[in-house]
């Protein structure tokens, strides 16, 4: 059951003796500031050189972040109010922030953006070392000192940390929820618990709050105990649990009345989104792709490795460590650290069964993989460290054990650290060559005059944001191969009541079909710039509408070309991890490049 307050109560101990009492052990393996730091380095690291790696990011964040703080911007269907399915109170939140570096020196729109990616990187990791601090008092230390490794060493918190995307900020929402669930000292909070759910799937992604489902459940188990027991803790439950309903019912009305008044008619967008994606009659999500069942865990693997293996295996461990072990913790321990192991199984099982996937749905529920590896190692590590020398591992000599050990982590950090320079080198390119254009440079003297039109055409979901372009140059895409909707642009009329009307004037051209819109392109003559990738490697006849740009030299001159990651002709191992361009590599593993190029047209 639930702590009772007279459990709470500390001892009282006269200020004149507090010098003679000794220290207790410390909770934690590593002090939570320390931790803190580990966190706040490895996402760091992130908001430097992390790609952009879904074209959501872009066209679905930062385009309508730009729009609010610059006038113009790229703008999706979803944006359009006849559908209204992204919410404003989100961007908004990312807008003041970005503003907020234009208040400071030597400001630039590319400082917005790093600046942007940087308070989240900070965000993210006071969330992580919230998390760290409950698990290390509330489970054991060692599983708080597993999850911080299991968190900074995995490729998919570098992804995750710092993506400008509802799913990274329900990640954050998702620790800040699991730590006030799991956090028991002082009482419960479970109304904290509701509500830091509620705002991750209120204001980020709704179906992000399924997560909080077994900590409610475990609440709903102790509420029907205290009816039979104890009327007064039974009406505590329900006053915890109504405080949390009530703040995520305020939300949705303050969330409600800000997309009010962008779109101009009263949108409750979550029930938007939720309403799309499930009960859609035109195909819903289903029409940007669908995988096999296996998606997720051969992604999982890359992202995580030898973690994402331990969570997977942690909830039969535990099960076998509590039918076998002589030692007796309770059955409510039991149950409690069932809880705490649950979402991670149930969010794998119900996106698993989903036709559509993308590696950024399971964002929320990457701290629950690093809590699960956590516990999961630990047990390993209690049963292996066993020096009973009657048992066969007790006979294992114990410096061995630490060397099988320090072996397995320095696995886990090698493939990591592979992973992630295998990113960092292989796609960074976009995020690289628009510099000559004046991006990031105070002035943004550069190529270019005001409003030129930089174009896109097979390479459009590339296109890292507008964010890179200097002086009021603007985005725009030629026809290529892809048939599917295209963004458009938000309106820059200047009509209405309020600022950017471009959010609730009616668009043209936009559907929820994903059926190509003619009126998105532009003719290729119109363009000042142009961004195209060459791959030497590919020998294949070019379709018509994807000629090679970088090659028409009578037309075309080179800004600047960065390295970019031919995918289709490098190795699965090369594509997967980071492998040197050494000559001792033998040819078949090397990585395959292309050129991703910046291009103006020659006059």
């Amino acid at each position: 059951m639930p702590p009772t307050d007279s459990q709470h109560r500390e001892q009282f101990v006269h200020p004149a003796a507090q010098h003679a009492k000794k220290k207790g052990p410390s909770p934690f393996m590593i002090e939570p500031i320390k931790a803190f730091y580990v966190f706040l380095i490895a996402n760091f690291i992130s908001a430097l050189y992390a790609p952009i790696q879904d074209c959501d990011e872009t066209f679905n964040y930062w385009e309508p972040t730009h729009y609010l703080s610059h006038g113009y911007g790229l703008q999706t269907w979803e944006y359009s109010p006849d559908y209204a399915i992204r919410s404003w109170f989100y961007i908004g939140l990312h807008a003041i922030v970005g503003n907020f570096r234009r208040l400071l020196p030597q400001s630039t729109k590319l400082a917005e953006f790093y600046f942007i990616r940087y308070v989240l990187a900070f965000i993210c990791s006071l969330c992580q070392v919230l998390l760290f601090r409950v698990i290390s008092f509330t489970l054991n230390p060692r599983i708080g000192l597993f999850f911080l490794m299991a968190t900074v060493l995995s490729p998919g918190n570098f992804h995750a940390s710092t993506a400008y995307l509802p799913s990274s900020f329900a990640m954050y929402t998702s620790l800040l929820g699991a730590a006030a669930f799991m956090n028991w000292r002082g009482g419960l909070k479970t109304s904290w618990g509701i509500w830091w759910f509620a705002v991750g799937g209120i204001l980020g992604w709704p179906f992000a709050s399924a997560l909080c489902a077994p900590f409610l459940m475990e609440e709903g188990i102790f509420t029907i105990l205290a009816m039979l027991q104890d009327r007064e803790r039974f009406y505590d439950s329900l006053l915890r649990i109504g405080r949390g309903v009530i703040a995520a019912l305020l939300l949705v009305a303050g969330d409600t009345a800000i997309n009010t008044f962008f779109y101009k008619k009263i949108e409750v967008v979550s029930w938007n989104i939720v309403r799309y994606n499930i009960f859609s009659s035109t195909g819903g999500p289903n029409l940007y792709g669908t995988e096999p069942w296996t998606f997720y865990f051969r992604n999982l693997a890359i992202n995580f490795n030898i973690w994402f293996v331990l969570a997977l295996l942690s909830l039969p461990l535990f099960l076998i460590q509590k039918a076998i072990s002589t030692k007796q913790h309770g059955f409510q321990s039991g149950i409690r650290t069932i809880v705490f192991l649950s979402p991670f199984y149930m969010w794998l099982g119900i996106f698993t069964i989903q036709p559509h996937k993308e590696e950024r749905f399971m964002y929320p529920m990457y701290p629950f993989i690093a809590l699960n590896a956590a516990l999961g190692f630990h047990i390993i590590l209690s049963a292996f460290g066993n020096s009973d020398p009657k048992t066969l591992i007790g006979k294992i000599p114990a410096r061995l054990k630490l060397l099988v050990v320090m072996g397995v982590l320095l696995l886990s950090f090698d493939l990591g650290l592979a992973r992630v320079i295998g990113i960092i080198t292989g796609y960074s390119a976009p995020l690289k060559i628009y510099q000559p254009l004046g991006a990031g440079t105070f002035g943004e003297q550069g190529l270019g005059g005001r409003g030129d039109h930089v174009c896109y055409g097979k390479e459009w979901y590339r296109f890292p944001s507008s964010y890179f372009l200097p002086r009021d140059m603007h985005a725009k895409f030629i026809r290529s191969e892809f048939r599917g909707l295209l963004p458009g642009e938000f309106s820059e009329a200047r009509t209405g009541f309020g600022f950017w009307s471009g959010t609730w004037l009616p668009t043209k051209g936009m559907n929820d079909r994903n059926e190509e819109d003619m009126g998105k392109y532009v003719d290729v003559r119109q363009c000042s710039f142009l961004v195209d990738t060459q791959y030497p490697e590919h020998h294949d006849p070019l379709p018509p509408n994807e000629p090679d740009y970088i090659a028409d030299e009578e037309n075309w001159e080179i800004v600047k070309c960065e390295p970019f990651l031919d995918a289709a002709n490098t190795h699965l191992l090369a594509r997967v991890l980071w492998v040197p361009d050494l000559s001792f590599v033998p040819e078949k593993f090397r990585r395959k490049w292309g050129r991703h190029c910046l291009l103006q047209r020659k006059k």
